[in-house]
């Protein structure tokens, strides 16, 4: 084994055993001082549990990068970013927050790693027939990318090892993509991947159904923080160094964190086409659909992770064949015929429910 073989190893093994060991100190202490969620009509567990459980995970992670990984080419300002929002996170776990004050904590991250590292997206790579981005548009794009993708992640933290499961994913197949082709300009990047998924391998351990610890917006947030800046690195190592998928980075990308963007983009398009706030708490996610046709919390997640696992592979084998618009359109093409099987699915389940309370 390499040199980085062996940093990767050891960043990710001390991200977990940090993870993993300090998980039941919060959870004791959780419980001592009562800094417990509450189940109400949004939730889907029925006790008393800590949301605290990403502070394991920032732990594992900022100590495993800080120590073993590189900190240029804008880590040390993802770190800074990481921070704020975990801090954003922790008063929204223990006290609660408004979104609008949760909107500025992740303008503030988002500043920092495009104004001080210059982390943005900067061609759109030929979608559309655009290429480069004026800088005033590089900004404006890069900053909706991060938010909505952290958001993404934070929304999709509604089941017992939902949002773990899915960030494992995605960071793995980043991961995977910088330590074969990142070079110097992104192959540091590997250690962001790695470092989370020790750290949320740790977390997970104590996450699945019936979990005494939830991640939390402590978690969720920081989570897809760093998956947000993976993805725009990811696409910005395809137009700098050509590899591995060329100008099809964007939609390969896409694919990789499918099924959170599915998701955000269809609960929101329902809440607004019924006239609510697309910000509106509802119980119309993805997993809840499932949830109602009758499978169980893991299979659930199980189902979910193959369904993320599956559109990778086949944006993977295509990228090179199809091209950008091309699969975009497949996949947004399979989003709304998914969409679309949910809503018929969910209108035959109102209908008897309906039928059962008249007969009774």
């Amino acid at each position: 084994m390499n040199h980085l073989g062996i940093q990767l190893g050891l960043s990710g093994m001390w991200a977990f055993l940090v993870s993993l060991f300090a998980v039941p100190s919060i959870i004791y202490i959780a419980h001592l001082k009562n800094m417990l969620d509450t189940p109400n009509g949004r939730t889907v567990h029925m006790s008393l549990t800590p949301r605290l459980g990403g502070v394991a995970v920032f732990a594992g992670f900022m100590s495993a990068l800080t120590i073993f990984a590189p900190l240029h080419n804008g880590v040390k300002e993802l770190l800074a970013g990481c921070i704020i929002l975990f801090f954003v996170g922790l008063k929204d776990d223990l006290v609660g927050m408004s979104v609008a004050k949760k909107f500025v904590g992740q303008l503030l991250a988002t500043g920092i790693v495009m104004i001080m590292a210059d982390v943005r997206i900067t061609s759109f790579q030929g979608i559309l027939g655009v290429y480069e981005l004026h800088i005033g548009v590089s900004y404006a794009f890069t900053l909706a990318m991060i938010v909505g993708i952290t958001n993404a992640i934070n929304l999709i933290d509604g089941l017992d090892g939902l949002a773990g499961t899915i960030v494992l994913i995605i960071c793995s197949t980043f991961g995977f993509y910088f330590y074969k082709y990142g070079g110097p300009s992104f192959g540091n990047y590997v250690f962001v991947a790695v470092c989370l998924v020790g750290g949320m391998l740790g977390f997970l351990r104590y996450n699945f159904h019936r979990a005494p610890i939830f991640m939390g917006d402590t978690g969720s947030l920081v989570c897809g923080f760093i998956v947000s800046i993976l993805a725009i690195q990811f696409i910005e190592m395809g137009l700098r160094v050509g590899q591995p998928f060329g100008p099809t980075s964007p939609a390969v990308a896409l694919g990789i964190l499918f099924v959170p963007l599915f998701d955000t983009l269809r609960v929101f398009t329902l809440r607004m086409m019924a006239g609510r706030s697309p910000f509106s708490p509802d119980k119309n996610h993805v997993h809840h659909r499932i949830l109602a046709m009758g499978f169980q919390q893991i299979s659930t997640v199980m189902l979910l992770g193959l369904l993320n696992i599956l559109v990778i592979m086949f944006v993977i084998n295509f990228a090179n064949r199809l091209g950008n618009m091309i699969l975009i359109g497949s996949l947004v093409g399979f989003g709304v015929l998914m969409s679309i099987f949910f809503g018929v699915y969910q209108s035959r389940i109102s209908r008897r429910q309906l039928a059962a309370s008249k007969s009774n």
